[in-house]
């Protein structure tokens, strides 16, 4: 009984001792024992007792442990996104939490409010947008990797099968990893699906893009920068360009993205850009030991790489960016060759057309890596024997624009080899696609940037138009303040939500120790002394001395609380609890 067969139909019975989970296309139970969580597959005999509560659901996403005992997370509704290779992609819309335990009482107060922020922490990663699933077809691997493995892989459990890198619910999924429970257990992937029925030509064709999260070094924008000593960089995707002929023809093009692959990190402490930082308390070769098991593990799995650079050549940026390249050049890595491309200077004044250059000086790295090609008949024509690494400072915005352009450059060969597009024709003519394809784009770019950011991508009026517009900038004004705020007051709570659902951190109870005096003290006397100097300001008896007196001095207050407050900065920001921020 297949992953499929099990979720065809399933149904929850809870009764006061156990969980029953009963596949209707089976004769088989999952039976949890509530009090012990032991698990056990039992044959369905009619044990199930006829007074029980009953939920029927759509995927065992697995189980957590909180402070009130063990939880089982379900997923309850569900969205049909398409088909890839003819099996159905699902996107998930709600997941429920159900207890083990049947009260809680063993909690005392501050544990059970400890244990209602836990709960809020799952709960909010399972609203990220958006999870993706498929009970038939693995999306973790690209179509390339499904293609050169073995017969063996397919009779293993979609949990067997998925790529570890990718399964965002690995963690939940512990207590049932015993092969008799593992066709029961449904791997979820977050990161971007988008499944289009297209025609160009009058040809028809089906045009996917998918991207794919890493869960190592997952986490917030400033909380998560860089690489471990593992050689794991923050903000690692996968992004996957797929394209079938209505005839059967597949192609697929994989890009990676990903932090800057040396110890480095940018603390927010209120500022609207904190300092870029080196770590300076390592020795150069850890950065280089740990930039070269980046380098060794992405080209084990994708190849020779191009790590197009985007940052600023200028600045702090522009010393991190010398320390990449120093590093990359000290390592000589065969499969590793640096390409740095400075966005902002190369494009001020809104000149986007420059980019034309950088897609120029990696289409020869781009036509030699190519991309993988089957025919209707099952003919493999070509392997992409290469990547093209590109990052940015955040691995989003500039990021995503160059992606997109990379990517639009395979589709048009892809295209031109199906037979779909003619060879005089250029792809950017076609304005029904073009308009789907940079709205694809814009949106896998907005998903990704809130997924790491909080906030969507900036620089998508570039992306959906193919030119930089005034109200693209006002937008990016906005979103860069929203970035400000959420980064600096809302991502202590985001990255503890992410390490208690990945298994980096526990749930501890007290969750965290009581603020600071300057925590309490600060904010409250700036806002008195703001609300003083708007009073004296607005209503006065007649503008004498005296109230210019009490002008001065609030304002004065208001000046020296907020200076206080940004010189001790770090101690306003929202930190995780769960691990240490710095790691």
């Amino acid at each position: 009984m297949s992953v499929s067969d099990v979720y065809n139909d399933v149904t929850l019975y809870i009764t006061a001792e156990k969980f029953y989970l009963e596949p209707k296309s089976s004769d088989e139970l999952l039976v949890i024992d509530r009090a012990s969580e032991v698990v056990t597959l039992e044959r369905n005999s009619g044990q199930i007792p006829s007074a029980h509560a009953r939920k029927d659901f759509c995927g065992l996403l697995g189980s957590i442990n909180l402070l009130a005992g063990r939880y089982l997370v379900l997923l309850t509704q569900r969205d049909l996104v398409g088909y890839i290779v003819g099996h159905p992609i699902w996107k998930l819309v709600k997941a429920e939490l159900v207890p083990y335990s049947r009260s809680l009482l063993h909690l005392n107060n501050e544990k059970l409010v400890d244990n209602n922020a836990y709960l809020s922490m799952v709960e909010h990663i399972l609203a990220t947008p958006s999870f993706y699933f498929s009970y038939s077809y693995d999306i973790t691997h690209s179509i390339q990797r499904l293609h050169d493995i073995s017969p063996d892989f397919w009779q293993q459990s979609l949990l067997e099968r998925a790529d570890s890198r990718f399964v965002w619910n690995l963690h939940l999924l512990e207590q049932f990893q015993d092969p008799t429970f593992r066709r029961f257990a449904l791997p979820l992937m977050l990161g971007f699906v988008s499944i289009n029925q297209c025609v160009v030509n009058g040809r028809n064709f089906m045009w996917a893009l998918i991207s794919r999260r890493s869960v190592l070094r997952a986490g917030t924008r400033w909380f998560r920068r860089g690489i471990d000593r593992d050689g794991n960089v923050a903000n690692f995707v996968e992004t996957e360009q797929i394209v079938e002929s209505g005839e059967g023809d597949r192609s697929s093009f994989v890009q990676i993205r990903g932090s800057i692959p040396l110890f480095w990190f940018q603390k927010p402490d209120l500022r609207y850009k904190p300092p870029i930082t080196l770590d300076q308390n390592l020795d150069p070769q850890d950065h280089q030991s740990a930039c070269l098991k980046h380098i060794e593990a992405t080209a084990l799995i994708y190849g020779r790489q191009v790590m197009i650079d985007l940052v600023d050549q200028v600045g702090s940026e522009g010393r991190l960016e010398k320390a990449f390249k120093d590093t990359i050049g000290l390592l000589g890595h065969p499969s590793a060759r640096y390409e740095p491309f400075d966005f902002h200077a190369e494009c001020r004044q809104m000149k986007w057309h420059r980019l034309a250059i950088l897609i120029d000086r990696v289409s020869l790295d781009q036509e030699e890596m190519g991309y993988f090609l089957t025919l209707r008949d099952g003919t493999l024509m070509s392997l992409q024997e290469g990547v093209f690494r590109t990052n940015c400072i955040d691995c989003l915005d500039r990021t995503n624009v160059v992606q997109s352009m990379l990517a639009h450059q395979n589709i048009e060969s892809v295209l031109g080899r199906f037979g779909i597009l003619r060879p005089d024709q250029r792809l950017e003519l076609q304005s029904s696609f073009e308009n789907l394809y940079k709205n694809v784009w814009a949106d896998h770019a907005d998903l990704i940037s809130t997924q790491y950011s909080g906030t969507g991508a900036l620089k998508t009026d570039f992306t959906r138009t193919g030119k930089r517009t005034k109200g693209g900038v006002l937008q990016d004004a906005v979103n860069s303040l929203m970035r400000y705020y959420k980064n600096n007051f809302n991502d202590g709570f985001r990255q503890d939500s992410i390490d208690l659902f990945l298994g980096n951190g526990k749930a501890i109870s007290p969750l965290a120790p009581p603020p600071g005096w300057r925590y309490v003290t600060f904010p409250s006397v700036l806002l008195v002394a703001t609300a003083m100097f708007v009073a004296s300001a607005l209503f006065p008896s007649e503008y004498s001395t005296e109230c210019l007196l009490y002008l001065l001095f609030w304002g004065g207050m208001m000046a020296a609380t907020a200076y206080y407050i940004f010189q001790y900065g770090t101690e306003f920001v929202d930190k995780p609890k769960l691990t240490a921020y710095t790691s």
